[in-house]
């Protein structure tokens, strides 16, 4: 029976055309729908809130009211299942896909799930990294066996769309300009340090660490990236990777993966 009540209220919070729940009470019954409207409206307040901390660019997109009108939308639709406030969001990316007033910015989805990566990012474990040194001892005929582990914080955004200049236009990153040419971009989130990070990764990057996050060696990931742009440069994104910090201990060794 509890459980039945605390579904129903929490329903009710979220949904305006539910009426107040069966056992809620008050001295003056009269004031019980507008009390319970207030509560209502600040639990929605509350949410929509965190979005807009969660999503400053998207909302710079759209403006502040079209924000809060698909903002309130996605509370509606998919309310908190977790206590941890910083975890809501994780699916906003996917509800403004599907959103239909959207439709005309088909990049606003991968910039969201840029954003809500800087948020993991930021919340993720700490890690040491690596440094050139680490590699410039290692034997060159076995650097391709190597398998090398990435900063736990380590997140790749891949889109057609042009979502690392878009979103460093929009946050204060870069000035506003005219997006010349319009083309895909790869984004690398990470916060090495203390900040979190966003950049731009060039031809082949992403599949290059996105082999490596699943446990490729150096010298498969390098084909899994050659693959995917025939002008990737094994040299330059290596001294990328650890220009960014995301080699980090214990996770360079030979051999088989653990």
């Amino acid at each position: 029976m509890r459980v039945s009540f605390e579904a129903d209220f929490a329903d009710a919070l979220l949904n305006p055309d539910r009426p107040v729940p069966f056992g809620i009470t008050a001295p003056d019954p009269a004031a019980l729908a507008r009390r319970f409207a207030v509560h209502r409206n600040n639990r929605m307040l509350g949410l929509v809130n965190a979005l807009r901390r969660h999503f400053p660019v998207v909302e710079k997109l759209v403006g502040e009211e079209f924000f809060k009108g698909l903002a309130r939308a996605y509370v509606t639709a998919e309310p908190p299942r977790s206590p941890l406030i910083t975890r809501y969001g994780d699916s906003f990316p996917a509800f403004i896909k599907g959103f239909e007033p959207a439709a005309e910015l088909p990049y606003l989805a991968d910039v969201a799930r840029l954003e809500i990566a800087r948020i993991r990012a930021y919340h993720a474990a700490d890690a040491t990294a690596l440094g050139a040194a680490h590699f410039a001892m290692l034997d060159g005929q076995l650097a391709e066996d190597l398998r090398i582990a990435l900063h736990p914080s380590t997140e790749i955004i891949r889109s057609p769309d042009p979502i690392v200049t878009i979103w460093a236009m929009n946050s204060g990153e870069r000035d506003l300009a005219t997006i010349e040419p319009w083309r895909a971009e790869d984004a690398l989130v990470a916060r090495p340090g203390l900040d979190v990070e966003v950049r731009a990764l060039p031809p082949g990057g992403a599949a290059f660490l996105q082999a490596l996050a699943s446990g490729a060696t150096l010298g498969e990931a390098a084909i899994t990236a050659l693959a995917d742009a025939r002008n990737f440069d094994l040299t330059s994104n290596l001294a990328g990777m650890i220009d960014a910090g995301l080699a980090v201990k214990p996770g360079l060794f030979r051999g088989p993966h653990p």
